[in-house]
């Protein structure tokens, strides 16, 4: 479904649940990390809500909460407090969710993005630390449901976005934005396919600066999702509007077969969850000495990242796949390209190199594994030389990406890359002898194409040039023959 708006404005706030990267779980000493767990495996009396358990919060949960506020733009309240709310669900047993309503821990901060070339501000209204719930599925046939609650009692940090985004492309700008803070903050593993990071898009159309009816599509985990879920609601609601229907406040669905949002169920409000302080958990009074610690521990955030990567000549293409691919791969692409020793021509070639042959190899997991036996001081190395003989017009371009593949996937670790390079068949002939003859060949063969090159048709020398390199099974220099064949005819 296309977007369409006419004279509608689309107005877009995003809830995110990102999961906090801590060993256990918010407030039990149970194992936090299910991926791989039986349903259920991860559990305990405090988890079930059994007379008698009584919760206690997890500090590194809190350390981290500290940290995403920094990471959002603002910083943490030095008092907060936990609420319970209430609601009835099969995968929560307790009957009630231990949450943050009145006192959040972070209040404020904004998001910057990038649409189109241009800078726009998300404000962030509040995030604050609450318990997850277990997960449903519902089997296609048999006409049951089963609950795993080794999710239950997961650390979450939830953070609120203003209603301040008005198109699909700046809510996934948003998403991933978002994405990209939790990974470097080291707030959360943020691994989407897991559940690590999930949105709620809560859309609206209005044709008034009132916001209109909003419906909430929740748990989407992937950027794309939230771009097509938002495109979806837009056209759905303004095609509503303008036949003069009614839009319900409800919580939807999104269908990724059918690429739609479905209905759920009537979307609650405050009040229906009657909420109260939990009365088993003190309230947190934060220290400013604590306050600074943790702000003195923040590594350096996307921006910073990109000032940085900037500095060296990249794109914000090239920035922006650099990050993401660091944060994915978790290997140390920016430190490798701030080193101070590479020029800046080196730090263009070496850029182009891992753009085309070290990431896209995150993808196979036999080569990823691979990449982990080499430090930051050896990777380095062998970038450096491969774009050292490259430069100096010993490999083509396709010899380079050849090489480096070999020298970081296959095992091989020569002590001599040039040595290696040439007896791999990479290396480009210059030799102006072997290259004078293998020139002359083609010439003689190719006497019509020749002769369009003596008579100024120069476009044919193209052709020639290549049937020269496919003589020389790619190991001639192109230029060199280039330069040759010029000679010889003109």
């Amino acid at each position: 479904m296309a977007s369409k708006t006419n004279n509608y404005q689309p107005t877009i706030g995003i809830e995110c649940h990102v999961q906090l990267k801590t060993v256990s779980k918010l407030f039990a000493p149970v194992n936090n990390d299910a991926r791989n767990a039986e349903p259920n495996e991860h559990t305990s009396h405090i988890c079930l809500g059994m007379p008698g358990a009584l919760p206690v919060l997890n500090q590194s949960a809190l350390d981290l909460a500290c940290k995403a506020a920094f990471a959002l733009g603002s910083k943490p309240q030095t008092f907060s407090a936990f609420d319970r709310k209430h609601y009835f669900y099969p995968d929560l047993p307790k009957g009630y969710q231990i949450t943050q309503q009145a006192h959040p821990i972070i209040l404020g901060g904004e998001v910057p993005i990038v649409v189109e070339g241009e800078e726009r501000m998300v404000r962030i209204e509040r995030a604050h630390l609450e318990e997850d719930a277990g997960k449903s599925t519902h089997p296609q046939v048999g006409g049951y449901s089963l609950v795993d609650l080794n999710r239950a009692g997961t650390p979450l940090l939830e953070i609120v976005s203003a209603p301040d985004m008005h198109s699909a492309k700046e809510a996934k700008a948003y998403a991933r934005e978002l994405y990209l803070r939790m990974r470097y903050a080291g707030v959360s593993d943020a691994d989407l396919y897991h559940g690590n990071m999930r949105f709620d898009v809560n859309v609206s159309v209005s044709t008034t600066d009132k916001l209109g009816t909003r419906t909430e599509t929740k748990n989407l985990n992937s950027f794309r999702s939230v771009e097509r879920a938002v495109e979806y609601e837009i056209q759905r609601q303004t095609e509503l509007l303008e036949k003069d229907e009614t839009i319900i406040q409800e919580t939807r669905g999104w269908d990724e077969a059918k690429q739609r949002t479905v209905s759920q169920r009537g979307k609650e409000e405050a009040h229906d969850y009657r909420y109260f302080p939990e009365p088993d958990i003190p309230p947190i009074y934060l220290s400013d000495e604590y306050i600074d610690d943790i702000a003195a521990s923040m590594p350096p955030m996307p921006d910073n990242i990109r000032d940085q990567l900037r500095e060296r000549g990249l794109s914000n293409e090239q920035i922006e796949i650099i990050m993401s691919a660091e944060v994915e791969d978790e290997n140390d692409y920016v430190d490798l390209l701030v080193d101070q020793e590479l020029e800046h021509a080196a730090v263009s070639s070496i850029t182009n190199l891992m753009v085309q042959v070290e990431i896209p190899a995150r993808s196979n997991e036999k080569t990823l594994n691979r990449l982990s036996v080499f430090p930051l001081n050896r990777r380095s190395e062998l970038y450096k030389e491969v774009v050292r003989l490259q430069s100096d017009g010993k490999l083509s371009s396709t010899n380079a990406k050849g090489l480096l593949h070999d020298l970081l996937f296959s095992g091989a670790e020569p002590r001599n890359i040039a040595k290696y390079a040439d007896e791999q068949g990479y290396i480009q002939v210059s030799d102006d002898k072997e290259l004078l003859r293998l020139v002359d060949q083609v010439i003689a063969d190719h006497s019509e194409a020749a002769d369009d090159v003596r008579s100024g048709e120069m476009k044919a020398i193209g052709f020639l040039v290549g049937k020269v390199m496919q003589a020389s099974h790619g190991k001639a220099n192109p230029a060199k023959v280039k330069e040759l064949l010029t000679k010889q005819l003109t």
